[in-house]
């Protein structure tokens, strides 16, 4: 392998050979884990591409490969590569598509780190999703789409994600569906605080439906704050995350964060506001509609749900369902679908989300739970067990 010295920016070096020629270190760590070449292992190596990148500063390449290597090795086996580390220089080779992804990958998490941001397996992840696309690279390093608050800055790290946040800066009412761990209340609750930073609105109002409690509140023990902390929890543990704990509790007691059950927004208009209504799938149509009424000048909405957790008793249509297809192509309206390969919590959760999709697709269940326009709560054995009861 021939390699020639190459800026700073990671340039492609077109005219280098395709056959990779692996460092000693590295071969010798794949031969001791047992790990494939992933680049050639396979594959018609006509169908192979190789390139090579340079990076001048050997301290952030240190931390660009991380310890032992581990990024790289991740990238390996995601990809389905072979990386190769020389000093500063980077050689990929593998399937087109897959290097491609590789370098822009490698060009990111590089300048992430020349600009004194940390990176982590969960960034190595976020650029393996956004892909290699021109739109994608933008996405990730578009300061426009960074988020700043007081604590941390916070990147999109699916594509998915960078519409959402695209969403949120140019449209007044903006539906995020899909599984957990996908970000959809963290950015939105991220966005909510940076612009409350930036003076842009003057309060935040975070809402969730108190369903476990049937919205009927008074019948808890305890005062008003007593009694709905349990289920707004989540978006204190957001707003924690994005300020200092003393400026979560003045802005609260100022009231320019506002938390509270969706009951409580009836018959109020919502100006100069940032606001978010998660859980939405366990909003009725009656709520969803009295809520999205709400909206005062000024504002934004976000609302947050995943249809395939309805809490709703048996036979109750879901508003979040119903807005979704009644809003859908409303000037002003953007809708944003999730889906597994937007989690961005342990890779775990990926795995025990698209498990769950699959049974479900698989199982009466999941039938009616995903393609039912009749109720989203599926018979379940206790209610047929009621229903029988009924019977003369």
């Amino acid at each position: 392998m021939r390699l020639r010295p190459e800026d700073s920016s990671g340039r492609i070096d077109t005219t280098a050979d395709t056959k990779t020629t692996t460092s000693l270190s590295r071969k010798e760590n794949k031969i001791a884990s047992g790990d494939k070449d992933h680049g050639s292992s396979g594959r018609d190596s006509e169908n192979n591409k190789a390139v090579h990148l340079k990076f001048d500063d050997n301290s952030l390449v240190s931390l660009l490969c991380g310890e032992h290597d581990r990024y790289l090795v991740h990238m390996e086996k995601a990809l389905g590569i072979s990386i190769v580390l020389r000093g500063n220089f980077f050689s990929i080779t593998g399937p087109t598509q897959a290097v491609s992804a590789a370098h822009s990958g490698l060009q990111i998490l590089y300048d992430r780190l020349s600009r004194g941001l940390p990176v982590d397996s969960q960034e190595v992840d976020a650029v393996l999703r956004l892909g290699p696309s021109e739109e994608a690279t933008g996405g990730a390093v578009d300061e426009d789409l960074v988020i700043r608050t007081r604590k941390r800055h916070i990147s999109p790290r699916s594509k998915n994600q960078v519409a959402y946040l695209r969403a949120m800066c140019g449209d007044g009412l903006v539906f995020a569906l899909g599984p957990a761990g996908t970000g959809k209340t963290y950015l939105a609750v991220a966005a909510a605080v940076s612009r409350l930073m930036k003076g842009e609105i003057d309060r935040v109002i975070l809402s969730r439906p108190a369903v476990e409690a049937g919205e009927q509140l008074g019948f808890l023990p305890g005062d008003l704050r007593e009694k709905v902390d349990p289920y707004l929890r989540p978006l204190y543990d957001a707003l924690h995350d994005m300020m200092p704990d003393n400026q979560v509790v003045k802005r609260m007691a100022d009231g320019d964060i506002e938390v509270a059950p969706l009951a409580f927004m009836r018959g109020r208009t919502l100006s100069n506001a940032f606001v978010i209504l998660d859980e939405a799938q366990n909003t009725t149509s009656v709520q969803m509609k009295m809520f999205l009424t709400r909206l005062g000048e000024n504002a934004n909405m976000v609302v947050t749900g995943d249809l395939s957790q309805v809490d709703l008793p048996h036979g109750t249509r879901s508003g979040l369902r119903d807005a979704t297809e009644i809003l859908d192509g409303v000037e002003g309206v953007s809708i944003i679908h999730f889906d597994d390969s937007d989690v961005v919590r342990h890779r775990l959760v990926t795995r025990i989300v698209r498990a769950y999709g699959d049974f479900e697709e698989k199982t009466e269940a999941g039938r009616q739970y995903m393609s039912s326009p009749s109720p989203d709560r599926p018979s379940t054995s206790r209610s047929k067990k009621r229903e029988r009861g009924k019977r003369p």
